[in-house]
């Protein structure tokens, strides 16, 4: 006699091995349930859509960490179909290379406090012991190692050892620390930079004084007078009988000999003078007299009648210029 047709029933999840569950072991999942007809299984992982094998046992040849998670299977036939509790798959691993940082990040100096960090990828999670280079006791147990009023003399190499019942690994961080500068030294490079903005202060004021004042260090040429050793011949009727005294010279313009004319047009008849150059007296007039040279003219009007010579302009004018 056969058994009656029947539904598939609560189906039962097996692992196997039954203990725990290292990282690279193979482990066997399987499904079952009583049912008639018998049934056909599915598994499933939760938090992912689609089904991982239409088997009634799945198998992982070397398991990752990335496997654990929860699982369950579901039994079904022509008369129905049930679903299994889930069943946890825990990964035991050993910890991965740890990672350390340091806080501040930036240059540590004497008297500031810094802390270690160490983290680890860990199954079960990873206890940290902090050690020294060439020092067997440990200097801190924890995930951070703080320093307060660190020195010099704590500069060095540090070891993190991330451990738990699979394994351990460790990582080595370098330490240095930067003496602080004595209040000595502070002074001086205090001292040292304002000197130097001091006299960068002076250089600058230079420049715009040079800037505002140009002709003080070089004379432009249109400033030069041009009344220096200047005769001014006028006619008789004009001519007082009085001779004016000259400008007086500076010494650069010693050198200078020469005579600015100015003719009259008033003058009808025609005026002839003599001009004599004062050079050959220059040498004793300057050693008895360091002042400018003057000269003074004399005026010999020479009337000519309009008969001669019509051809002749008759506003020549002639000069004798005599030293005194």
């Amino acid at each position: 006699m056969f058994p009656p047709p029947d539904a598939p029933k609560l189906p039962s999840v097996s692992v196997s091995p039954s203990a725990e569950i290292v990282e690279g072991s193979s482990v066997n999942l399987t499904c079952s349930s009583d049912a008639n007809p018998a049934a056909s299984y599915t598994w499933y992982k939760e938090d992912v859509i689609n089904p991982l094998r239409d088997q009634k046992q799945h198998f992982f040849s070397s398991i990752l960490p990335s496997d654990s998670g929860k699982y369950y299977c579901t039994a079904d036939n022509d008369l129905g179909q049930k679903r299994s509790e889930s069943r946890n798959i825990d990964v035991k691993y050993p910890p991965k290379l740890p990672s350390v940082s340091v806080s501040p990040s930036a240059e540590i100096v004497e008297g500031s406090s810094v802390t270690l960090t160490c983290s680890s990828d860990a199954n079960p999670a990873a206890k940290y012991t902090w050690y020294k280079e060439d020092e067997d006791s440990p200097k801190a147990s924890g995930h951070n190692f703080t320093i307060s009023n660190i020195r010099p003399e704590h500069s060095g190499s540090y070891y993190c050892v991330a451990h738990n019942s699979r394994g351990r690994h460790n990582v080595t961080l370098q330490l240095t620390v930067r003496e602080d500068f004595p209040q000595a030294a502070k002074l001086a490079v205090t001292g040292i930079t304002l000197v130097v903005f001091l006299v960068i202060i002076c250089l600058l004021v230079f420049f715009l004084l040079a800037k505002k004042k140009p002709s003080a260090l070089f004379p432009v040429p249109g400033n030069r007078r041009d009344n220096n050793n200047k005769v001014s011949c006028t006619s008789p009727s004009q001519h007082t009988g009085k001779t004016e005294s000259p400008p007086s010279h500076s010494e650069e313009d010693e050198e200078l000999n020469y005579a600015s004319v100015r003719f009259s047009t008033n003058q009808t008849d025609p005026i002839y003078y003599n001009i004599r150059s004062a050079g050959s007296r220059r040498q004793k007039v300057k050693e008895e007299d360091e002042h400018v040279e003057y000269a003074a003219v004399n005026f010999s009007p020479a009337l000519r009648t309009v008969h001669q010579d019509s051809e002749e302009d008759l506003s020549e004018l002639y000069s004798t210029v005599k030293k005194i």
